[in-house]
């Protein structure tokens, strides 16, 4: 294992986020002192922050990764002895909508955060989220070795970012790993993502509401996570003596049909009489079948998913923070 301070510091890029809100909190809990970045300077910022009750506890600064002088500086003066880079655009349909900001914020950034390690300090152990997205369309379950067949500007964007630290992690012998991660979900989702607007849209019409759900292509196949849980196997990737990439997943995947299903029948509706199909909505690159096999991370991190789907659904619908 590598060594390690008394009380260590990690840099978190985009600790504003659903997975940076909850890996500041497990690396809080560790006795880590944790300084994390997000974009603009709004108080906004910190609402995930505040929710898991950690605002207080996280120094925060702004940043933007795409600036290289930035990233360079805040790496120079913090000194961190690990690095998670959980930044950049997050949403494939607003990649489409904006594909420079996308490149930009994911595959740019990255080689900022990679170059300024390169410069500053090559021990620093640097994590980089990674995304099932890479693989594209998966008739069998994705391993590591797996082809990536991206098909989005997001896909594109955390294809290039993976194999930037790769290479940086073979030419510099920089500690870079990549967590492949599939579908995971939180109350800490934005509203924007789809999982979120089908939670909404059940708790609301449950409540009262006359509201309709439309939806794009619903025979889609996913494999949904609770995402609490995946914060745990990025550190773990970094406590490793030799830095590698990960698949982190559940290995189990569903329609969203049948989340759909699931999510309106936990609050006792049939969601048929509420939910329609816009196909307005289907996008002509959407990946129809995702699936992962997890297999690595079980046994060299000695970590498996534990919340199964039907656990997931509960969390989602009551709100639960974990």
């Amino acid at each position: 294992m590598n060594s390690r301070e008394t009380f260590p510091t990690a840099l978190v890029f985009g600790a504003s986020g659903q997975d940076g809100a909850y890996l500041s909190r497990s690396l809080l809990d560790r006795g880590y002192r944790v300084i994390g970045t997000f974009r603009g300077a709004s108080e906004s910022s910190k609402n995930n922050l505040r929710a898991l009750g950690i605002d207080n506890r996280v120094t925060m600064l702004a940043t933007s990764l795409s600036d290289f002088d930035t990233v360079f500086s805040i790496i120079s003066d913090t000194r961190p002895s690990e690095i998670y880079n959980l930044a950049g655009l997050s949403s494939v349909g607003l990649s489409f909508e904006q594909p420079r900001q996308t490149l930009e914020s994911i595959a740019l950034g990255t080689l900022n955060v990679l170059e300024s390690i390169r410069r500053v300090d090559p021990g620093v152990c640097a994590f980089f989220a990674g995304s099932s997205e890479c693989f594209g369309e998966t008739h069998d379950p994705a391993s590591e070795l797996t082809p990536f067949h991206p098909k989005s500007p997001y896909a594109i964007a955390k294809t290039s970012a993976y194999w930037l630290a790769r290479s940086y992690r073979e030419t510099y012998g920089l500690f870079a790993c990549t967590g492949i991660l599939f579908n995971h979900e939180s109350p800490l989702r934005p509203d924007r993502f789809v999982t979120r607007r089908i939670v909404n849209a059940a708790r609301s019409i449950a409540a009262g509401s006359d509201d309709h759900l439309s939806l794009g292509d619903i025979s889609v196949v996913r494999d949904w996570g609770w995402a609490p849980e995946y914060v745990e196997p990025m550190w773990l990737m970094l406590q490793q003596d030799h830095p590698d990439d990960y698949i982190i997943a559940t290995g189990h995947s569903h329609s969203l049909e049948h989340f759909v299903e699931c999510v309106f029948s936990a609050v006792d509706l049939d969601w048929r009489q509420h939910v329609t199909v816009d196909t307005s909505r289907f996008r002509p690159t959407d990946i129809r079948q995702s699936m992962a096999n997890p297999e690595k991370a079980s046994t060299s991190l000695n970590w498996r998913a534990t919340t199964g789907f039907e656990s997931l659904i509960s969390k989602l619908v009551a709100g639960d923070l974990d």
